[in-house]
């Protein structure tokens, strides 16, 4: 693996454990805030493998289309992309004015959790899949 991908990956593991602390505190907008920045990472680590420049964005749908170009195919819906793009803004600033009010509830909440946790798992299996062997014989 090479160290971007390692150091973006690790960067999407803590912002998942950070997620699931939040929302073991039902603290909703920590955790989604989270969830999706683990997702976005993960994304990324796998884009650096795949030897994919640094997209700046946070679209989660344009990391995942991009993936898909390279012949990879993320296990991301497009509703789920639609989902993890549109609690980015309102998880992280009080826009009410800007944006319609945003309150997240459990349901939304674990549903972003769980799309987190599957794609950077994904992408640990991708990025160390000689770890997942096991020691040689």
């Amino acid at each position: 693996m090479n160290d971007e991908a390692k150091e973006w990956l690790s960067y999407a593991e803590e912002n998942l454990r950070l997620a699931e602390v939040a929302m073991g505190s039902h603290l909703f907008n920590s955790c989604i805030q989270n969830a999706q920045q683990a997702t976005e990472k993960a994304l990324k680590a796998v884009g650096f493998l795949k030897g994919l420049p640094l997209k700046k964005t946070h679209s989660i749908r344009q990391l995942r289309d991009a993936l898909v170009q390279t012949g990879l195919a993320p296990a991301l819906t497009d509703d789920e992309c639609d989902l993890m793009d549109s609690v980015y803004l309102p998880s992280k600033y009080p826009l009410g004015s800007a944006l319609p009010r945003f309150v997240p509830d459990e349901a939304i909440t674990r549903q972003c959790l769980n799309i987190a946790d599957r794609v950077v798992t994904a992408a640990e299996n991708l990025l160390t899949p000689a770890q997942q062997q096991g020691p040689p014989e």
